[in-house]
């Protein structure tokens, strides 16, 4: 079950549209407001959403935090100072974790962008969830902190993302085709005595081969450097021919 996000006292309309942005990119769409600053809805979290429209339209503001994480079983309060809480405190990763695999709702709580949650709400989570992070700046604002548990999150959940870059990754080329391409290349290398001394023949063939294969080429790959090839062959003939002559 995805995890419900918590903005407590969110104070820019800027940053929950931010927060709900983070979320969108990660397969969260359950967004809860605690007392927003400036109101709901806020004209100014849409332009920064940059499209994360549903995420806005079906956020929910609630009186207060125990309101908001009612129908919740488990409560993580997401902060970089201590509290003055004794509560188990976990990485972003382990409490994508137990996310993903204890039963129940679960929320995780964002204090306003200022100060951060305050003692009183720590108390109503059941962990506390901090990032390791430089003890001499440990500032986060709210769309990274948010961005940082939805990433966690979808990594261990198997959330249908996928890496756009890979969609542009093309299949290895055939066996056929690398044969093909270093069969032309030792054609070219034969007549220019690279096989020499033909007592290291075989380890040279060996030693070519290993290297034009190691890099996985794919068939428009092999096809460019054929045609590369072919290339400097029909230019050395044209050189050899020398020049015209009436």
């Amino acid at each position: 079950m995805k995890p419900v996000v918590v903005l407590v006292r969110p104070q820019l309309g800027e940053n929950i549209g931010k927060a709900a942005r983070a979320m969108l990119n990660f397969g969260l769409t359950e967004m809860r407001l605690v007392t927003p600053r400036d109101g709901w809805p806020n004209p100014s979290a849409g332009p920064a959403a940059s499209g994360a429209d549903i995420v806005l339209e079906q956020a929910k503001v609630y009186a207060s935090v125990a309101d908001a994480v009612a129908d919740c079983v488990h409560v993580h309060a997401t902060t970089v100072r201590k509290r003055g809480v004794s509560k188990p405190v976990l990485t972003p990763e382990e409490a994508a974790r137990d996310i993903a695999t204890m039963p129940g709702r679960h929320a995780i709580l964002f204090g306003p962008e200022r100060s951060g949650l305050e003692t009183d709400d720590v108390t109503l989570a059941r962990t506390i969830v901090t990032v390791p992070i430089n003890p001499e700046f440990g500032s986060l604002n709210l769309a990274q902190a948010v961005i940082l548990m939805a990433y966690e999150w979808s990594k261990t959940a198997h959330a249908t993302l996928r890496q756009p870059t890979q969609e542009d990754h093309l299949p290895p080329a055939p066996q056929a085709d690398l044969d093909g391409m270093i069969d032309q290349i030792e054609a070219m290398l034969e007549p220019k005595g690279y096989y020499t001394p033909h007592s290291r023949a075989v380890m040279t063939r060996r030693n070519l081969r290993n290297m034009l294969t190691k890099p996985g080429w794919n068939h428009l790959e092999v096809r460019t450097f054929r045609g590369v090839l072919s290339t400097l062959a029909r230019t050395e003939r044209d050189s050899d021919s020398g020049p015209d002559r009436d």
